[in-house]
């Protein structure tokens, strides 16, 4: 972090003044860097990595830096930085989000603090929220940090590992912020250390940073295997899960959209499956099945969070309105969808390696972002990323004009008033962008455009082919664009000729976001650059929002509402019950991704024992006293479990103790039963333990055992942590069926959870030793033949 700025949780002017003086000394040394040759120019590139090198700290070179990074766009790309992004740089730099809204050339700022951190030769990260935007901005910005003898690198999707290394050990590396995750997972799953493609994080700079870390963020990221599905399961509990009715069968929380069996539906499962008791661990598998398949009615509508495409469900990103190609939803989920639509079943993903984006993220030991809309979430932030918000000035003047929502009383009364508001701006030439939350909602605004004979583009999920030249010509004169949701589209809506004088583009919303941010996104694809435009949201009381989330104020509400002949509300206090609305939705969101954060942290203080030792297998660090320490530990585990503090000697499990060393010990042992003392037993078993010790040395410079322990070890490492995962997912599933115990669910999961580990753990370190012991002895018996 860098010293001389200091954090502050609103941005003051007093804060931004330090900022200008910053700007000021960069722009006096604009004339001297203007008057550079091309080869002087770029010949600052070594000259800063020698400063750096030699102890000068980096942010003493941040005025010069900046400044050549501007005198290079200007001649690269003929674009010179406003003070006001020099601005956004800097708080990039130190490692916080700089907000800065629509058209102000996120982009272009992006390029100012990449290539001062890239001077530290560690790496730089510029994540963007889709392929497109990445290779974008690869091509565009990427062509000054070449010009300045930066490498320049671009991570996509479907790369070959040597392609990806190449990216990744680039200066500079672009690419979707979901495959760095996948990268991380996938390095973690190596059988050789070249396979690796990441080198150890350093600096980040997330574009749409809210879209990346908030967002996205509800659902982990996850490498699956396939694994065969049980199409008639899965048939059975969708058909059973068609016939559940709410409330009776199960019960469905619409604000954290967590699902449970009653006992009545519990019942109705057994009676169907003839089974005695579902709570019985053999039955968890049928459990699973059956939760899947309610979760799959109840969680999951078509054409809004997924479309049928050739016999396949394509999943869609809530938050953009694009298809997510190649994603599928994992434990079962996914076939449990297919089986409600009467889909073929495909093959079910088994969680191979996980992480939530937060968790990822948090590894980078710098992280910084821009967006237009993070202020009202910098709570989260901070908390979750130890990053601020600073709010950037406007290069021009904003003169949009937001205005008031209007509500309505129904959904077809809100429907009409949309295509009357659209053919009335229209008919003077207005550009109109009518902005939906999902595909269902876009198709069914196009059929009321439809029946007042306007013609219009589509914007969805369905036409992602034609979405960048669609969206470029949303700001034409008499152009009606309808699009699913707008964040991160990344294309400037730029408006044609004529257009300013009739207004600029009108954006209107047709229902609220679960998050204020997006509504705010999608204002600001108007008025860009101080150009014209207006915004509205139309709203219904019967809209989603409203019935999931304000049942209760809706049913105090309802009775005094007022409305003039076409459905509107005549009520002021109608905006008050729409903002406090909004923001239990977004409370409701914030809990949801925190409880989900919470079970991760569990897993990854797992994950990161489990990383760290298949890293040490994989670097080959004495790999034999790995070993050793590995028997060590399994002869003190189990004497630990077997001699438990709270239970007397006569019933310690001595049994188990013999059963486990006389795998590994080379002379059986046998346990004095009278033995009441924890430190005696060790003391026993110590000589046993010394002589295997040596035994295993004789091998330490036998090639064939020493390349056999990695591969023993990676394979058992491998196979434990998937089983410890789907363990770990079931205990998680199984958590509310045991709401009666009246603990705290989180408090069983981390119990719980660190039993199954220690138990994992335990097996795989026994069965380890035992199978490369083995491998020592039946060599040592062939050699004494």
């Amino acid at each position: 972090m860098l010293s001389f700025f200091k954090r502050s949780n609103e941005t003051s002017p007093r804060q931004l003044k330090r900022y200008w003086k910053i700007v000021d000394e960069i722009n006096k040394l604009e004339d001297n860097y203007s008057k550079m040759s091309d080869e002087e120019l770029k010949s600052m590139t070594a000259f800063f990595k020698n400063e750096l090198a030699n102890g000068k700290e980096i942010q003493k070179i941040i005025p010069n830096a900046f400044a050549v990074v501007r005198e290079a766009s200007k001649r690269v790309l003929n674009m010179r930085h406003f003070d006001v992004q020099l601005i956004g740089g800097l708080v990039l730099a130190e490692g916080n989000i700089a907000e800065m809204p629509t058209g102000e050339g996120k982009t272009l700022v992006a390029s100012l603090p990449s290539y001062v951190r890239a001077l530290e030769g560690k790496g730089v990260h510029v994540i963007t929220v889709n392929d497109y935007l990445a290779n974008r901005d690869y091509e565009q910005i990427g062509q000054i940090h070449r010009f300045l003898g930066l490498t320049v690198g671009l991570n996509l999707p479907m790369m070959q590992s040597e392609q990806k290394q190449e990216a990744y050990n680039a200066d500079i590396t672009y690419g979707v912020g979901t495959e760095f995750g996948f990268d991380y997972l996938r390095d973690n799953m190596v059988a050789d250390l070249s396979q690796k493609v990441q080198r150890p994080y350093h600096y980040a700079i997330i574009d749409e940073v809210d879209s990346v870390l908030i967002d996205e963020a509800k659902t982990p990221l996850i490498v699956a295997g396939k694994m065969p599905a049980d199409p008639d399961l899965h048939a059975i509990a969708a058909r059973l899960a068609k016939r559940f009715e709410k409330e009776r069968d199960y019960d469905f929380d619409d604000e954290t959209k967590a699902t449970s069996l009653t006992e009545v539906g519990i019942e109705k499962v057994e009676k169907a499956f003839g089974v005695d008791n579902l709570y019985e661990l053999e039955h968890q598998t049928l459990y699973h099945y059956m939760i899947q398949a309610v979760r799959a009615h109840v969680m999951f509508e078509r054409d809004v969070d997924y479309i049928v495409k050739e016999d396949k469900i394509m999943l869609v990103d809530m938050f953009t309105g694009r298809i997510m190609e190649g994603r599928t939803l994992s434990d079962g989920l996914h076939q449990a969808i297919e089986a409600k639509e009467g889909l073929p079943i495909t093959e079910e993903n088994k969680a191979q390696a996980q992480i939530t984006i937060q968790n990822y993220f948090r590894m980078y030991p710098i992280l910084s972002g821009m967006t237009g809309t993070a202020k009202t979430q910098e709570k989260e932030f901070r908390e979750v990323y130890g990053m601020d918000v600073i709010q950037i000035p406007t290069n021009r003047p904003k003169i949009r004009v937001d205005q008031k929502d209007k509500v309505y009383a129904t959904i077809e009364q809100k429907y009409t008033a949309v295509a009357d508001e659209v053919k009335k701006r229209h008919d003077k030439g207005q550009p109109v962008l009518v902005g939906t939350t999902s595909i269902l909602q876009s198709e069914k605004v196009a059929n009321y455009l439809d029946k007042l004979g306007l013609e219009y583009n589509l914007l969805n999920a369905k036409s992602v082919e034609q979405e960048v030249y669609l969206i470029s010509q949303a700001g034409q004169l008499g152009h009606i664009t309808v699009a699913t949701n707008m964040a991160g589209r990344g294309t400037d809506i730029v408006l044609g000729d004529g257009v300013a004088e009739v207004g600029g583009l009108f954006v209107l919303g047709t229902e609220k976001h679960e998050s204020r941010r997006i509504d705010n996104q999608l204002r600001g694809r108007s008025g860009r650059q101080g150009d014209p435009g207006e915004s509205q949201f139309f709203l219904s009381l019967e809209d989603d929002m409203f019935r999931r989330f304000a049942k209760d104020d809706l049913e105090k509400f309802s009775p005094k509402v007022t409305t003039d002949e076409d459905g509107l509300v005549q009520n002021s206090d109608v905006h008050e019950l729409t903002d406090r609305t909004q923001r239990i939705v977004e409370g409701a969101q914030f809990s949801m991704r925190e409880y989900n954060l919470k079970l991760d942290d569990v897993i990854n203080d797992q994950r990161k024992v489990v990383y760290t030792l298949r890293d040490r297998v994989l670097k080959g660090e004495n790999t034999m006293e790995a070993l050793k320490t590995m028997v060590d530990e399994l002869v003190e585990f189990v004497v630990g479990e077997s001699c438990p503090d709270d239970v007397i000697p006569e019933n310690w499990d001595f049994d188990r103790i013999e059963r486990t060393v006389n795998q590994l010990f080379l002379t059986p042992v046998t346990i004095d039963r009278k033995s009441d003392k924890v430190k005696k037993i060790m003391n026993d078993l110590k000589e046993p333990l010394d002589e295997l010790k040596v035994f295993m040395d004789t091998f330490k410079e036998n090639e064939q055992v020493m390349n056999t322990i990695p591969r023993v070890m990676l394979s058992y490492i491998d196979s434990m942590w998937v089983k410890h995962l789907e363990a770990m997912t079931r205990l998680k599933e199984g958590i509310g069926l045991r709401a009666y115990q009246q603990e705290d669910p989180m408090r069983i999961y981390e119990r719980e959870g660190l039993e199954l580990f220690a138990m994992n753990y335990q097996n795989l370190r026994r069965s380890t030793a035992a199978e490369i012991v083995g491998f020592m002895r039946a060599l040592n018996q062939q050699e004494v033949q």
